[in-house]
């Protein structure tokens, strides 16, 4: 069995929705988060980056979204919430499983000048800024013209970029209800039963088990 290290308020929350879509068991191991809001010294000693999420399944243990959750679609989901790579739309679900990881950068470095003094006028604050416009125009493209981000169904890469739209706001992250197209698709997928189920065990409002 799958055992996810869950630090409270972040992203791990995504392999927990992972897992109810795919109706796989797991074991759910919470951390809380320091005053600093920084990992507590045992979530670090877990893995060498001990980044959220992190994993383990027997001997091995797992960090990296990415990673994780192709692991766990492929040897564990028979494929499923995956494309394979003789599909049309493979290219389409490589490229949306790896955009958030250019997203998050992109909108860390403009939170981090948004609270330093001065520093949001600096070349990297402007870079971040203009990233941040074009990834954002690039999704509201993007889902005007499919309901999902790999195609017409719903994939893991729907599960890795969500977080961006949902938590990051809440943090200081870019607001989206001038997005017609992504704020209905934020409707749409944050409606799953899976989702909802997965938010109200490890989301950001979720509370540690006693």
């Amino acid at each position: 069995m799958i055992t996810i290290y869950h630090l409270g308020a972040s992203q791990s929350d995504r392999i927990v929705w992972l897992m109810e879509e795919l109706g796989l068991p797991y074991e759910l191991v919470w951390f809380d988060r320091l005053p600093s809001m920084l990992a507590p010294p045992e979530y670090k000693a877990l893995h060498p980056v001990a980044t959220a999420p992190t994993i383990r399944d027997g001997d091995l243990v797992m960090c990296e979204s990415v990673a994780i959750i192709e692991y766990i679609v492929n040897r564990h989901g028979a494929g499923r919430l995956g494309v394979a790579a003789d599909k049309p739309n493979y290219p389409d679900y490589l490229y949306w499983m790896q955009f958030n990881q250019s997203l998050m950068s992109a909108i860390s470095v403009n939170m981090v000048a948004k609270a330093v003094p001065g520093a949001d006028d600096n070349v990297f604050a402007q870079s971040s800024r203009d990233r941040i416009t074009r990834y954002y125009n690039q999704l509201e493209q993007r889902l005007g013209e499919s309901d999902y981000l790999a195609g017409r169904e719903f994939t893991a890469a729907d599960i890795q970029n969500l977080f961006a739209f949902t938590t990051m706001p809440r943090f200081g992250g870019p607001a989206i209800s001038h997005l017609k197209n992504l704020s209905a698709y934020v409707d749409r997928v944050t409606a799953r039963p899976a989702y909802r189920k997965a938010m109200a065990i490890a989301g950001p409002d979720a509370a540690r088990p006693s």
